[in-house]
């Protein structure tokens, strides 16, 4: 059993899968029993969150959510490292197809 002060503000953390790629944040956190079981992320999340524009990101972004458990996390520091890649939680789908477009933007590789 991991305990968690949720006053370590973990909400909003950038998720990092085990190769170190940005795989999204974490949008919620599923508790039960006053014990934290999973990160929550996806913009089926957002609307919950964060009122008119919440739902209007989680419009334009979709319905996906990804549950994620809670024993899959290797650490918590800056960002929230997972054991596995992005893919094996079916996280980065987002970032994959807007990749290729940013990539153009001259400097984009920095």
């Amino acid at each position: 059993m991991t305990k968690l002060h949720l006053g370590h503000n973990i909400l909003d953390h950038q998720l990092l899968d085990k190769d170190g790629r940005r795989c999204g944040n974490v949008d919620d956190l599923a508790v039960e029993d006053a014990e934290v079981v999973a990160i929550l992320s996806g913009p089926g999340y957002w609307p919950q969150r964060s009122g008119r524009i919440g739902r209007l990101a989680g419009w334009i972004g979709g319905s996906r959510r990804v549950r994620i458990p809670w024993d899959e996390v290797a650490k918590i520091d800056s960002a929230v490292h997972l054991r596995r890649t992005a893919p094996e939680y079916g996280l980065g789908k987002g970032d994959d197809r807007v990749r290729p477009l940013l990539e153009r933007i001259p400097g984009a590789d920095r």
